[in-house]
């Protein structure tokens, strides 16, 4: 691999941005300022030269394996263009919210054992890394030989504990954000019969290619595993510690739940939904993930804490895609924008606090002995920010030269 060396650029380094060349030789971060020594020169002038963005939770590639609700394509094709997407918004390591449910069609445990295998049998065809989030439903018990083949691979899942299904039947009169603890005793249900029920399940059972009353009776008949699901997280927990997994636990709605993940060893709390669960996090040394598009946007669409608020209080490490792959920079962007922080303190939410939470150390920061994972970003005053260069362990993932 030929050393490169990026000169010119303003570098955000670990201490502040300033102006300095970086050298990559055979794929590392070999120094700051040093000689060119024959390395190809790459001309950073005009531009920020900042560690490639590591996506904690991203599951925009949903829309590659099925651009339209029941049009499926073929899954590597779909994984082929959703890795270029990644590389030209300079995301350089992407853990791929895969999620692994009873529901048949997208989300099924058919499908996420095709996405899972291709990702892997891709993997020297893809220009970042693809990494898979285990992001799993707590009433598919189908799931464990999956899960447990994946833990089993070449480059190690995180598993996320999610529970649709609860959240699916809670009773309307009580707010998602605010719901007990899944496994209360006296979780409040809906009416599981009524006419509002079917029609909140209409989206559900299109995605699945079901009617919607097969889908009522199929969610009813998985409601009646509850009492075992219990069980089933301890061995799905037991899998991921022994295979040093990072673990995260989705929507916590209440201290207890964050408390109950924790206890198993989920030490990443992932979109909390009010600001005590946030607290509680904080509080235990838990690493805490929220939406860039909230960010981005300003606000939530869901009605929960709104990203950039939670920055400001400290309540947020981690900045993740979720469904729109550009959002993670233009959260950066926005927040900059609005006074939240400078883009040095903004900029570790999107790449050295995922890769640290994800046990990545070799990656997110600019340094000496570090993987070259870096973007070269055009983001002129007053202007939107752009990758105009994406190296993954010093190879060019992604360039593009503009018109201009």
């Amino acid at each position: 691999m030929t050393a490169v060396v990026v000169e010119g650029a303003r570098v955000l380094l670990d201490d502040g941005i300033r102006t300095a060349s970086v050298r990559v030789d055979a794929g590392v971060i070999t120094g700051l300022d040093t000689a060119r020594d024959g390395a190809r020169v790459i001309d950073g002038r005009g531009m920020l030269l900042a560690p490639a963005l590591v996506d904690i939770h991203g599951d925009a590639f949903e829309r590659q394996v099925m651009p339209r609700p029941g049009v499926a394509v073929p899954v590597e094709p779909a994984l082929l263009d959703t890795d270029r997407q990644l590389a030209a918004n300079g995301i350089a390591t992407a853990f791929h919210a895969v999620t692994i449910s009873w529901e048949p069609g997208l989300r099924s445990v058919e499908t996420a054992g095709a996405v899972t295998r291709a990702m892997r049998d891709l993997a020297p065809r893809l220009t970042v890394e693809n990494r898979v989030q285990l992001r799993w439903e707590t009433f598919c018990f189908e799931a464990l030989p999956l899960i447990e083949e994946a833990l089993a691979g070449p480059l190690a899942p995180s598993v996320a504990f999610n529970d649709h299904t609860s959240m699916a039947v809670l009773d309307p009169a009580v707010p998602l954000q605010t719901r007990p603890f899944d496994h209360a005793p006296d979780y409040p249900t809906v009416d599981m019969e009524s006419a509002d029920f079917a029609q909140k399940m209409e989206a559900r059972a299109k995605r699945s290619h079901m009617t919607t009353g097969e889908f009522v009776t199929l969610i009813r008949a998985v409601w009646e595993r509850r009492p075992e699901v219990p069980g089933v997280i301890a061995k799905v927990a037991a899998m991921g510690r022994a295979a040093g997994a990072s673990m995260l636990s989705h929507d916590d709605s209440q201290v207890e739940t964050r408390d109950y993940y924790r206890g198993v060893g989920a030490r990443i709390s992932e979109f909390p939904m009010t600001m005590d669960v946030a607290r509680a996090a904080r509080d235990a040394g838990d690493a805490i993930v929220f939406g860039a598009p909230n960010a981005a946007r300003g606000g939530s669409h869901l009605g929960s804490p709104g990203a950039a608020d939670m920055v400001r209080a400290g309540l947020c490490d981690v900045l993740a895609s979720d469904y729109f792959y550009p959002a993670m920079l233009m959260a950066v962007a926005r927040m900059h924008a609005d006074g939240v922080g400078t883009v040095h303190e903004l900029w570790k939410l999107v790449s050295a606090n995922p890769a640290a939470a994800s046990g990545l150390h070799d990656r997110g920061v600019i340094a000496p002995g570090k993987r070259a994972d870096l973007v070269l970003v055009d983001w002129p005053e007053g202007g939107a920010p752009v990758p105009r260069l994406t190296l993954v362990a010093g190879r060019e993932a992604y360039r593009a030269v503009p018109a201009g």
